[in-house]
C-alpha cells in the first residue's frame, strides 16, 4: 500500500497532547481531512498503535491552526477530538489544555511577529468550535516559543515556562446560554432520581454529586473504572441532561465528547494518583471528570474553566459543595481533582450572573516536527 505525506508537529499543552497542522497544508476537502486525522492518531485501534495516539482521550487530538481574517485575532484554532477504536472525528468541543500550545505553535510557525528581544508574545485567537476569543501570554527566547522555566504543573513531572491563557465571555458557546437549564435541575435515571448541574463554559458539564452515586469522590481511577454499573449510570445522567438541554434530540444521539460529565464533592483531605496527601484546606473542591466514557487521569482544561466558574455562579452543585467567598466575583479556585491541585482565575460580570472571563497557566512544549505519513 503507498502512502502520502502532510507536513505536521506534535505538541504538548498542559496534559494533554496532540497532532498540529496548518489549515493550508491540509486538503479543502473535510472527507480526505478526516481521513489524515483518523489514520496519524489511528482511531482504529483501541491502544492506537498504528499512529501517534495512545489509547487515551487527552492524547487523541487534532488542532488546525491559521492565520485569522476576524478582526482582532491572530489566528483561528480548531480543535478535533478522535476517536479510540472508533473512527470518530468530533468537533463539537475544544481542548482547553492545547490552548497553550496553539500559542506556541502559532509562534514557532512565524503567524505573530516577535521581536528578537522580546519576552513574550501576546496571541489573540478565535477559537472556532465555541466561538470564543483567547488571550494568551506565551514566552518567547531568541523569536521562539520558550520551554525551560520554572512553572510546576500538576500530572506533570519537572517544569516549564508559564503560558498564561485566558478565555474571553466563556459561557454558551455549545448551547448559548452559560445555564442553558435551572442550576438545580432535577433528573430521573432508571435507577433514581438525582439533582444535577449543567454549565456550559468553555465546554458543557454535567456536574452530579458524589454522594448521589454512592460513592466519595476521591476513590482512586482505577477502583472506579471497574464499577461497570457506576459507569454506565454516569453515562446515562450525561445523555440525558444532553437532551434535556437540546444538545441531541436522543439518548443515542449524543456526542462521545459533549456533554461532559464530572463528580464533585466537599474539600477534603485524599491521595493523590502519585500518594501524594492533600489537605481539606489546599481546595474548595474535589472532583473527577470523565471524557469519552473514561475516568480522565487529571482533569480536562476545559473542566477546569467550567467547575471553577460553576463554583462561584450561585445555586450550582459546584457551587453549593464549594468552599468559596460567596459575592466576591474576582477570585482563585482551587480545584482538587486525581494527579493535584489546579488554580483557575475566575471573573464574573458586575451582576454575578455570569463569566466575564477563566484563566489558567499551563506550560507547552513542540515534541516534533516532520511529516505525517497517510496510506492511500
Amino acid at each position: 500500500m503507498s502512502q502520502f505525506t502532510i507536513p505536521c508537529a506534535v505538541y504538548r499543552g498542559g496534559t494533554s497532547r496532540g497532532i498540529f497542522f496548518t489549515k493550508s497544508s491540509l486538503p479543502e476537502d473535510s472527507r480526505l481531512q478526516h481521513k489524515i486525522f483518523l489514520h496519524g492518531i489511528d482511531a482504529y485501534n483501541s491502544n492506537q498503535i498504528n499512529g501517534l495516539g495512545s489509547g487515551t482521550s487527552h492524547t487523541s487530538k487534532v488542532c488546525v491552526i491559521s492565520p485569522s481574517a476576524m478582526d482582532g485575532a491572530d489566528v483561528d484554532y480548531t480543535f478535533y477530538q478522535i476517536g479510540i477504536g472508533e473512527a470518530v472525528v468530533d468537533d463539537t468541543g475544544t481542548c482547553g489544555n492545547l490552548m497553550a500550545a496553539v500559542g506556541a505553535y502559532a509562534v514557532d510557525e512565524g503567524m505573530v511577529t516577535v521581536g528578537p528581544s522580546d519576552d513574550y508574545a501576546n496571541v489573540t485567537v478565535h477559537n472556532t468550535n465555541i466561538k470564543k476569543m483567547l488571550r494568551l501570554k506565551v514566552p518567547v527566547a531568541n523569536g521562539q516559543a520558550k520551554v525551560q522555566g520554572n512553572y510546576a504543573m500538576p500530572g506533570l513531572s519537572g517544569t516549564g515556562a508559564k503560558f498564561t491563557v485566558d478565555i474571553l465571555k466563556p459561557g454558551g458557546g455549545k448551547t448559548g446560554k452559560t445555564m442553558p437549564i435551572d442550576v438545580r435541575f432535577s433528573m430521573e435515571t432508571d435507577r433514581k432520581a438525582y439533582e444535577v448541574s449543567l454549565i456550559d463554559v468553555v465546554n458543557p458539564f454535567v456536574y452530579v454529586a458524589a454522594s448521589d452515586l454512592g460513592i466519595e469522590g476521591t476513590e482512586p481511577n482505577r477502583e472506579l473504572s471497574m464499577k461497570e454499573d457506576l459507569l454506565a449510570e454516569i453515562d446515562a445522567i450525561r445523555r440525558r441532561m444532553a437532551v434535556h438541554s437540546g444538545m441531541a434530540a436522543a439518548n443515542d444521539e449524543v456526542a462521545g465528547s459533549v456533554p461532559k460529565i464530572a463528580i464533585v464533592a466537599k474539600p477534603q483531605d485524599y491521595m493523590t494518583s502519585a500518594g501524594k496527601r492533600i489537605k481539606k484546606d489546599a481546595v474548595d473542591i474535589v472532583a473527577k471528570m470523565l471524557s469519552m466514557g473514561s475516568f480522565h487521569r487529571t482533569f480536562a482544561g476545559s473542566g477546569l474553566y467550567n467547575i471553577a466558574a460553576a463554583a462561584l455562579l450561585s445555586g450550582t452543585l459546584p457551587n453549593r459543595v464549594a468552599a468559596k467567598k460567596d459575592g466576591v466575583h474576582n477570585q482563585i479556585v482551587r480545584i482538587g481533582h486525581p494527579e493535584g491541585v489546579a488554580e483557575v482565575r475566575v471573573s464574573l460580570t458586575e451582576d454575578g450572573n455570569d463569566v466575564a472571563s477563566v484563566g489558567l497557566d499551563r506550560t507547552a512544549r513542540r515534541i516534533m516536527k516532520g511529516e505525517l505519513y497517510i496510506p492511500e
